[in-house]
């Protein structure tokens, strides 16, 4: 059981990158977005930045994220990530320009409540939140990015002041959403919109992980604590 899940998109476009043994099908993964849908699972996705797509197909990846949303409420956000130069491509590394624009597209193609962000491994975080970054994602101060090894997590340190120097105060956070949280187990000073009831009629958090949040052990009052944000790195209450 999870308490969320993701798969990136990458692209609606039919590009070079996704050919060959490692061939990736679009459409595949817009049904796996919209089966989460259908399964009132709170997703992850994102479009992939520099592997051939023109800006046409930015924006139209953007848009079918955006509908699949709408249809189901179930998108917590969506990351925007550039292509970093590794073994496997020989594909640049996009420009800080390119990043800016795409970012600001992504916000303002997507809904309030759909959350935009960028992994600040692989971006120049710092330039882009003023691009409606609201987000920095998953990072760890003891494992590697498993998919992008080359490249360390920032430390904690350096992304508060990332995240200082554009007056967005860093929290942690739990892999489901505020908005996705039964009442009691959001933070009082909420103000976003609320998700709808899942189209399947049952609940955004599974009863395995609401079994888990509401345990009295360490690791309960753990998420209970980073649920309530008090503090940038939330401690048992």
């Amino acid at each position: 059981v999870n308490a969320s899940m993701g798969v990136m998109l990458e692209t609606t476009a039919d590009v070079r990158a996704h050919s060959g043994g490692r061939r990736k099908t679009p459409g595949q993964r817009l049904n796996t977005i919209r089966n989460a849908g259908e399964l009132g699972v709170p997703f992850t996705t994102g479009i992939l930045v520099g592997i051939g797509e023109d800006w046409r197909d930015r924006a139209e990846s953007l848009l079918a994220i955006r509908e699949l949303h709408k249809r189901y409420d179930h998108i917590q956000e969506v990351i925007v990530q550039n292509v970093v130069p590794n073994e496997r491509s020989a594909f640049e590394k996009p420009d800080l320009e390119t990043m800016r624009r795409v970012v600001s597209m992504a916000r303002v193609a997507l809904p309030e409540e759909v959350s935009v962000q960028v992994p600040p491994n692989l971006t120049p975080a710092r330039e882009l939140l003023d691009c409606g970054v609201d987000d920095l994602g998953g990072v760890s101060p003891i494992t590697d990015d498993y998919i992008n090894p080359d490249y360390e997590w920032p430390a904690l340190r350096e992304l508060g002041d990332i995240a200082g120097g554009a007056g967005v105060p860093l929290y942690e956070r739990l892999p489901t959403y505020d908005r996705y949280l039964p009442d009691e187990l959001r933070r009082e000073s909420f103000d976003g919109h609320v998700a709808d009831e899942p189209s399947n009629g049952g609940a955004w958090l599974p009863p395995a992980i609401r079994e888990r949040i509401d345990a009295d052990d360490a690791h309960g009052r753990r998420f209970r604590a980073v649920a309530r944000r008090d503090g940038p790195l939330s401690v048992p209450e």
